[in-house]
């Protein structure tokens, strides 16, 4: 656990602070505070966010028949993480997770651990460097066989520049890499709402690394020459929605979306 800044606000924790988890300090639980009283909407979006990934995984690996997953930024465990849920349809499939926070690997040694056949590994790396995550990920998964990137509410890491080239030249090297067959997987906070933006202008200025809002349109360019899944990019909570308890959600500032490469 060397390493790990308790005196600094971390996204990581906050979102596993505002899910209903243990695994955060009083600084993440008042920094949490502080935004939802600001966009008290954060809570419901952090869990509407967690039915949508296991909604797109449970797709993918049921119906795309996917059975290996490159989950990158894949936060703290929690409840049903991508492992579980795929390897509920297919006890063979293989996850990789990818984070760079000395707190979510230590968690990650301790906590996913694979079931049945399947495989869970993890990767210590950083999504501004994709060369460096292909390179390890090319040691753990089947680069002839289909793969789902997942890129989960962690692009708002990613600095916007003119055109989003920044973010383009990060998630385009990913894309190329994949074979036939696989699928891009995303969704991130957007800037559609006023205290949204706002709540997280605040918590950019706290010192913790900063999370900058996306327009649906920066966020639909990511998925951009391969094959959309029907309904495309949508407020989360509408993409191919299930009973759940935040079906009367409205507050729902974050978008997503799964497309394939053919």
């Amino acid at each position: 656990m060397s390493g790990i800044d308790t005196t600094i606000p971390h996204s990581a924790r906050i979102w596993n602070y505002w899910m209903g988890g243990k695994d955060n300090y009083p600084v993440d639980q008042e920094a949490g505070d502080r935004f939802a009283a600001i966009y008290p909407g954060i809570t419901d979006m952090a869990r509407t966010s967690r039915y949508f990934i296991m909604r797109v995984v449970r797709f993918l690996a049921a119906e795309q028949g996917v059975r290996q997953f490159l989950d990158i930024g894949t936060g703290l465990p929690s409840h049903d993480n991508t492992h579980e849920v795929a390897q509920r349809v297919a006890p063979e499939a293989r996850t990789v997770y990818v984070d760079n926070d000395p707190l979510v690997l230590a968690h990650a040694h301790a906590l996913l651990t694979s079931r049945n056949s399947g495989g869970t590994d993890y990767i210590d790396a950083d999504l501004h460097e994709p060369g460096s995550i292909l390179e390890a990920a090319r040691a753990k998964l089947d680069f002839t066989r289909p793969i789902a990137l997942l890129l989960m509410g962690v692009m708002g890491h990613i600095r916007i520049t003119e055109d989003d080239e920044l973010a383009h030249s990060i998630v385009q090297p990913l894309k190329d890499a994949l074979p036939p067959g696989s699928h891009l997987a995303l969704y991130d906070g957007t800037n559609t709402n006023p205290a949204y933006a706002e709540a997280v202008r605040r918590y950019n200025e706290g010192g913790a690394a900063p999370y900058e809002l996306r327009s649906p349109a920066q966020l639909g360019r990511l998925l951009e020459g391969f094959e959309s899944i029907p309904p495309g990019l949508v407020r989360i909570r509408l993409w191919r929605p299930e009973p759940s308890p935040f079906d009367s959600v409205e507050q729902d500032d974050a978008w997503g979306g799964v497309a394939k490469k053919n």
